[in-house]
């Protein structure tokens, strides 16, 4: 995520294709930061420290990544208390990752300049406070604001909390502390697809956000006392590339505003163009601003690294279509087959199975075929579940119109994931992986914004996916949409992937 994590070498003569079973259903995808490379010969363990410093890590990132997979299980809820259109429901999920995913190198870069402990509880402050104000929004633009908060806290806290993990723990304990890391994210998605809907069905949808208070409360008072204090070289405002973080979060907002403006002023709307033309205008800044700036979010001969470039590439896309998936299935399973919240969690279990069944087929194919091969195939297999999709009505069947769909959407997710995890990272010499692996993640995190975004314009293209019509209607031109991107993606994975099996490169642990 950040240089501080190249503490830990990458091993680069074995590949541990070791993704961690990837992202999971529910989640509008999850906050989730990878854990870097590590090898299997730490001589040196040191002293062993306690473990309270990981548990309040853990708790933190647990917050981070229940609130993003409660809210899409409620999201029906909360459109129906707060009147929301097909475009306000979009943002209360993009407005999260947007914040989150275009902040995370930033967030990376002040938790190395800055002492992570003091980046660490101002960001779970931060969070804790956004969450209140979300559980008593009383509009659409007063949730979206708080989530956008939610979404910069979290990027400061996931970085510099993995950071504390990484100089706190050394050897078989960092070790052991980095799979927990990994395998907490992955239950506590799956828990916050079930807590949130157990919790909107039963005490209403603002207790997702309210729940945050205490833990994050108990939290802080813990984090004061235990996390060590750490001292740190002064720093100037130039080390900080505050510039090329506001242009690349205001292109993404501009972006995700206009693909959320075509519901109700069209495509070719006044609105919609200048958006869009304000996004391409800050991207084109971003980029002269990462050229010339002393200390850049993304260093220049990132963009030369072949590899790194179309795996990101390709998670974006494929975190798109995933995202973009469970946020219009779960408006179709309540909204018009009338499944509660907490049915609707329940429902998206099959699919998290799935997308591990995947992974893990991957993995083992990974011995034998080439990243290359293994992409394409999982991306012409999640093209043919967003087919299956297609023919869902409003008259179907869950377990004949959509668990079809969703489960092959799901294998083929788990197939992608894992090449382009380990490929992205391969020949990634060490001082440079906290850089990449921020980029892959980065490359995750603004797929899933933009996956939520540009699928729901699609759909709303047929109706507004606030009336069962529309969502009826939008059902199946959002999964048309979403398997033509699949298999451009596929096209591009077989062109631009790696076509040799990887030798040299690190595994990555990612939770979802």
């Amino acid at each position: 995520m950040h240089a501080k994590l190249t503490a830990e070498p990458v091993a680069v003569h074995t590949v541990t294709a070791s993704t961690h079973p990837a992202p999971n259903a529910t989640t509008a995808t999850t906050h989730h930061a990878p854990a870097p490379a590590t090898t299997h010969h730490d001589h040196t363990d040191g002293p062993r420290k306690p473990w309270t410093v990981l548990a309040l890590a853990l708790a933190a990132q647990i917050l981070v990544v229940l609130d993003i997979s409660v809210v899409n299980t409620a999201l029906p809820s909360i459109g129906r208390d707060l009147h929301l259109n097909g475009s306000d429901m979009q943002w209360v999920v993009t407005a999260y990752l947007m914040m989150s995913g275009g902040g995370l190198l930033f967030g990376g870069r002040i938790a190395d300049l800055l002492s992570c402990k003091k980046v660490f509880l101002t960001g779970l402050t931060v969070f804790t406070t956004a969450s209140i104000v979300s559980g008593f929004a009383s509009s659409a633009t007063e949730l979206i604001a708080a989530r956008a908060g939610q979404g910069l806290a979290a990027a400061l806290m996931t970085p510099a909390a993995l950071s504390i993990i990484m100089t706190t723990y050394a050897g078989a304990q960092r070790r052991l502390a980095l799979t927990l890391w990994g395998a907490v994210g992955s239950l506590g998605v799956a828990a916050g697809v079930l807590l949130g809907g157990a919790l909107t069905t039963w005490a209403g949808w603002q207790t997702i956000f309210f729940i945050n208070a205490p833990i994050g409360a108990v939290a802080l008072v813990a984090g004061l006392k235990i996390i060590p204090v750490a001292t740190t070289p002064a720093v100037t405002l130039k080390q900080f590339d505050v510039a090329g973080a506001t242009t690349v979060i205001g292109s993404l907002a501009a972006l995700i505003y206009g693909l959320g403006a075509t519901e109700q002023h069209g495509w070719l709307s006044a609105r919609v163009l200048v958006a869009f033309a304000t996004s391409a205008v800050l991207a084109v800044a971003f980029k002269v601003r990462e050229n010339r700036a002393a200390n850049p979010l993304v260093p220049p001969h990132t963009w030369k690294v072949t590899s790194l470039v179309s795996g990101t590439t390709v998670m974006l896309g494929v975190s798109g279509i995933l995202v973009g998936t469970v946020f219009l299935a779960s408006i179709f399973v309540q909204n018009v087959m009338g499944f509660s919240a907490i049915r609707a969690g329940v429902a998206f279990v099959p699919f998290a199975l799935a997308i591990t069944a995947g992974t893990v087929v991957a993995r083992h194919a990974m011995t034998h075929g080439t990243p290359r091969a293994l992409a394409t195939v999982g991306l012409v297999i999640l093209a043919g579940g967003a087919v299956l999709l297609t023919q869902a009505s409003a008259g179907s069947s869950f377990a004949t119109g959509i668990l079809p769909g969703l489960a092959t959407i799901g294998i083929g997710v788990g197939m992608v994931f894992a090449p382009v995890s380990v490929t992205a990272m391969a020949g990634i010499p060490p001082q440079h992986a906290g850089m990449a692996s921020g980029f892959l993640m980065t490359g995750h995190e603004v797929g899933a914004a933009l996956g939520v975004a540009v699928l729901s314009a699609v759909a709303s293209t047929a109706g507004s996916l606030a009336s069962i019509a529309g969502v009826v209607a939008g059902f199946d031109r959002g999964f048309l949409a979403a398997a033509g991107i699949a298999l451009v993606l596929a096209v591009f994975a077989y062109m631009r992937m790696p076509s040799q099996r990887v030798e040299g490169g690190a595994g990555m642990h990612m939770h979802h």
